[in-house]
């Protein structure tokens, strides 16, 4: 009878458990990003040697280690206490979100995630083809070509200075470029789109508009 007990209790459970992360896929679910390196073998003067930009990709996924380092590169904590980030800020008030439109990651559905920073992890915003949305809505075609795309959106309600969101946003795009380098990652800043336009696309918050555009790739 005890026995009966249990697995009825686990099937329900099992239920239980099936419904709450469909209702969580559907309402936000966060995803806990691998934690990002440190120390590389490559330094940050041989990165800056080797940028370059690159509009052509293997055709080969992206794995979540490599999605963990690029999103930390952008946005992620260096110091917990202050919450200092990667890229500098206009007064520490941190006006930029980045988005990752994941087409082709290891172990990630495809869709549009969100990055948080705090905790270091991802945000289901949509899922399905996001990044086929992002390249029709930006007319891009190395938006298509590559398995993985981020758009980087500034908080225009919050920004005094327009022009500080686009600063922060070139800091974050240059680590990007960078620790690329050392991942093997190419990428190429997007321009030419229409960024209101675009933003509607993928339905961003009404606050934010769309400042850079950066598919990723393997070299």
């Amino acid at each position: 009878m005890k026995y009966i007990v249990c697995v009825i209790a686990a099937i329900m459970l099992c239920v239980l458990s099936t419904a709450a992360y469909s209702q969580g896929i559907q309402s936000g679910a966060q995803i806990k990003l691998p934690e990002p390196k440190y120390d590389g073998a490559v330094s940050v003067e041989k990165a800056l040697k080797e940028r370059r930009t690159v509009r052509a990709y293997k055709d080969a996924p992206l794995s979540m280690g490599d999605v963990s380092q690029i999103l930390w590169s952008a946005q992620g904590i260096t110091e917990p206490g202050r919450g200092l980030r990667t890229a500098p800020s206009a007064r520490a008030q941190y006006f930029l979100t980045v988005y990752l439109f994941a087409g082709d990651v290891t172990g990630l559905k495809p869709g549009m995630y969100r990055y948080i920073p705090a905790g270091h992890m991802l945000e289901l915003v949509a899922e399905g083809d996001m990044k086929g949305k992002l390249y029709k809505a930006a007319g891009q075609s190395g938006i298509q070509k590559a398995p993985a795309a981020l758009v980087i959106a500034g908080a225009k309600d919050r920004a005094k200075n327009e022009s500080w969101m686009y600063l922060e946003a070139g800091h974050a795009a240059q680590n990007i470029y960078l620790q690329g380098v050392s991942l093997g990652i190419g990428t190429v800043v997007m321009a030419g789109f229409d960024p209101d336009a675009t933003g509607k696309a993928v339905n961003l918050p009404a606050n934010e508009k769309v400042l850079y555009i950066m598919p990723i790739g393997k070299k």
